[in-house]
């Protein structure tokens, strides 16, 4: 059993800095590389993905990424944890074995852990009285489960612990809390109690930390002007300890910057309640944190406590909500502002003369008033305004009226206010809407399984 060991986040969503991962492993020495890939809107785009082709669902540069480390899986014995596997993780599997045939490595055991999509038996769910009401409006999942796209349980850690006694090297999940990539190899290196609620506790609060990557070295940190080096920002790592404290660092010589205003700030995001922060898992209570400057870029953290875990999971499901579209257009000098917002106005009425319904409309110019929607703003002298971008968005529940509408905007070139130019992207085409529908269930009624494969 371990006295400490080196956690490093590779990812903090799809879409991050592609180096970032294989420098983790290649700059300095590491036990584990955790991989988050997978937000809300995710799955769905995932799950769209599986639908056009059934081998995809999952983050395929995740693959690229293992490719480029196998050396280090194999000899060097750093083990992946990821839910890059979305909602196809056993795709991510097949085409990660594809990798390791062609760099000629064997030796690694890969674990599956899935049954978190309960999309195929939402039917059975619903008969057995899983109502899956969403958290916020009460509605029974019921009235919307014909547009479903998605619909996945948050598990925990405990799975990957299972795969990490199991002899896994690399962990391939589907949808797992964020939190509980970090969580399971701590609680499985230093044989933390499930029910020891102040060490799950810091392992949950650890994974917190990190799991947006380099938000805690320094990016998108609110005094920005003290990071030093941006270029080659140096993703985090965790340090922790046998007793529950914990280092937050990252490789020396790399760019960025940790404190305690960093971590703080990173603390502080997207958590609710600090005292209550849920996770299936455990509650981790987020005003326990003790945290101290421990020399250059290194944090330490401890003396966290925690509560029970409750009896359900959360679900995370998406349904198709109706369509929207967006188009824009530039005008300039003189009266700016005024011809923008004249245009706008013309287009709504267009529409309303060609009985185009929609449930909410947005005119904006970007520039002027995006961020600020002061009704007065026109009646201000704004005569020296170069140019003003009009971005108009529409939402509605049919698609071919949206794209109907998408057919007057380029008109207006020639038949609204004048020296209007910057129509991009051609005629705009409808697209969906995809909503988010939040609900609880019953633990009894998910279970996840855990799969080991050798290479």
């Amino acid at each position: 059993m371990k006295e400490k060991i080196k956690i490093a986040s590779g990812q903090g969503f799809w879409g991050d800095l592609p180096n970032a991962p294989i420098n983790q492993v290649k700059k300095g020495k590491i036990d584990y590389l955790v991989m988050d890939y997978l937000a809300e809107v995710t799955m769905s785009i995932m799950q769209k993905q599986r639908m056009r082709n059934g081998k995809f669902g999952y983050a395929r540069d995740f693959v690229d990424v293992v490719e480029s480390i196998l050396p280090e899986i194999s000899k060097e014995g750093v083990k992946v944890i990821s839910n890059a596997g979305g909602v196809n993780p056993q795709a991510c599997k097949d085409a990660i074995l594809e990798a390791a045939s062609r760099a000629n490595i064997s030796g690694i055991k890969i674990a599956v852990v899935d049954g978190d999509d309960i999309l195929p038996g939402i039917d059975k769910l619903i008969s057995a009285g899983h109502t899956l009401k969403n958290m916020e409006t009460g509605d029974p999942i019921s009235t919307i489960k014909d547009d479903l796209l998605s619909a996945n349980v948050y598990f925990g850690c405990r799975p990957i612990v299972e795969a990490l006694q199991k002899g896994a090297d690399i962990v391939i999940t589907g949808r797992v809390t964020d939190t509980g990539l970090t969580l399971a190899p701590m609680a499985h290196e230093f044989g933390w109690d499930f029910d020891d609620f102040d060490l799950m506790s810091t392992g949950t609060i650890a994974g917190h930390i990190i799991e947006c990557g380099g938000q805690v070295s320094g990016g998108n940190f609110t005094d920005w002007e003290v990071v030093d080096d941006f270029v080659d920002i140096g993703f985090p790592i965790i340090e922790a300890h046998k007793d529950g404290s914990f280092y937050v660092t990252k490789h020396e010589n790399t760019g960025g910057h940790i404190s305690e205003m960093t971590v703080k700030e990173q603390l502080l995001y997207e958590i609710g309640n600090p005292a209550e922060y849920i996770t299936p898992d455990c509650i981790a209570d987020f005003t326990t944190v003790q945290l101290e400057q421990d020399g250059k870029d290194r944090v330490k953290v401890w003396g966290i406590k925690g509560k029970p875990y409750t009896d359900t999971y959360k679900i995370s499901a998406s349904y198709i909500d109706g369509y929207k579209l967006s188009s824009t257009l530039v005008y300039c000098w003189p009266d700016a502002a005024k011809k923008a917002q004249i245009a706008g106005d013309i287009l709504l009425k267009r529409a309303k003369n060609l009985g185009i319904e929609f449930r909410e409309t947005n005119v904006e110019l970007v520039g002027l008033n995006s961020c600020n929607e002061d009704p007065d703003i026109l009646n201000q002298d704004m005569s020296d305004l170069n140019e003003v971008q009009l971005r108009i968005s529409v939402y509605g529940d049919s698609k071919e009226e949206l794209d109907r509408f998408g057919k007057e905007i380029a008109p207006l070139i020639l038949t609204g206010p004048s020296g209007v130019t910057g129509f991009a992207g051609g005629r705009p085409k409808a697209s969906e809407v995809v909503a988010y529908w939040p609900a609880l269930m019953d633990k009894t009624a998910a279970e996840p399984r855990v799969t080991i494969y050798d290479i």
